[in-house]
């Protein structure tokens, strides 16, 4: 027999407060490294539109996280 019940991720249980601050983070991380790799581009010499190109799949993949948990965030207040 098995079990058929979902089991829930860190993300389904966490509170609407800890979603607040978990999106803040991941808000201020996605901001921290679009700065350090433009000022790292800068230093080295590399373009701007090369340096965004080359970050363009970790951004796309941040920001696909945020709008998940912004979802659930707004799941979560839909309910309460």
């Amino acid at each position: 027999m098995t079990d058929t019940t979902k089991e829930l991720s860190p993300i389904d249980q966490a509170s609407p407060e800890e979603l607040t601050e978990i999106i803040a983070e991941f808000e201020q991380y996605r901001e921290r490294l679009v700065n350090d790799t433009l000022a790292m581009a800068q230093k080295a010499k590399v373009m701007k539109t090369q340096a965004m190109a080359s970050l363009e799949p970790q951004l796309a993949q941040i920001d696909a996280q945020l709008e998940a948990l912004r979802q659930r965030q707004t799941t979560l207040a839909d309910n309460h």
